[in-house]
């Protein structure tokens, strides 16, 4: 009988990324262990160490695939050619349903990665920077289409830009009831990392003690489900939908309105 067909090396990684997401996620960097994610993977320990060498580069990894996919879904969310807020809004609901979509992944970009040091707050300050960077444009253009008399200066631009880039990350913090998604609870054994791929079924440790499965990651082959599953998947994915545009809204409401007065000329002073 000959051998069975052999796992690519690209897919078992990619297993194996989604397993460490799942695990830094609800486990925290530090408490996470090899033994859980290669567990959580269907894979040994040795073969993780082989792949990715070490537990801060396979966080590393992670922040890079999840920092990567994140910046890719607001760019691919923006309307191109569309008016400078039409861009903004579809970027921002592009955010808000990624991070909704990725809440494990969000999780370790935004909590875990952040308070761990360096290398890791440096990869999530660069994929900040980028995304900064080009909400600063639009804020930009926004002030040419709107034919300021005089328009903001160059950094006054990449302050409103750093504040609406903070207030969309608190916000989606806000958005991401844990562990549900705005309230509902997502289909049993379902990870929420980038990857697309498939984890197999094994078990990966709560912060509370208990243990939280590990199961498919959003996008890959359907599961033992079948139309039940595809069902529960399209519900969610209708929620997270609404939830996202409703987040995105809020956002507008509260930074587009002000910055229109702001493209008008007007300013707001403390007064005596």
């Amino acid at each position: 009988m000959g051998k069975g067909k052999r796992m690519p090396r690209a897919v078992r990684e990619r297993q194996m990324l989604d397993a460490a997401v799942v695990t830094f996620a609800r486990r925290g960097y530090r408490a996470a262990s090899m033994d859980e994610i290669a567990e959580a993977a269907g894979v040994s320990k040795p073969l993780v160490y082989l792949y990715l060498h070490s537990k801060e580069e396979l966080f590393s990894a992670v922040i890079r695939r999840e920092a990567e996919a994140l910046v890719a879904a607001v760019r691919a969310a923006v309307e191109p050619g569309a008016a400078a807020d039409r861009q903004l809004w579809s970027g921002l609901k592009g955010f808000f349903a990624h991070t909704a979509e990725h809440p494990d992944g969000w999780a370790v970009l935004h909590q875990q990665a952040r308070t761990q040091g360096e290398p890791f707050a440096r990869e999530v300050a660069a994929m900040r920077a980028e995304i900064v960077e080009f909400v600063t444009g639009l804020i930009g253009e926004a002030a040419k289409e709107a034919g300021c008399d005089r328009e903001p200066a160059a950094r006054e631009v990449a302050g409103l830009a750093h504040a609406l880039v903070g207030a969309a990350e608190s916000l989606a913090e806000w958005a991401n009831v844990r562990p549900g998604i705005g309230g509902v609870t997502a289909p049993a054994g379902r990870a929420s990392g980038s990857g697309g791929g498939s984890v197999p079924a094994g078990r990966a440790s709560g912060s509370g003690g208990g243990s939280v499965s590990v199961g498919r990651a959003p996008g890959g082959a359907v599961g033992p489900g079948g139309a039940a599953d595809v069902g529960a998947d399209a519900d969610l994915y209708e929620v997270r939908e609404a939830a996202a545009k409703e987040t995105a809204m809020t956002l507008m409401n509260f930074v587009w309105v002000g910055l229109g007065r702001l493209m008008g000329g007007e300013r707001w002073t403390p007064g005596a």
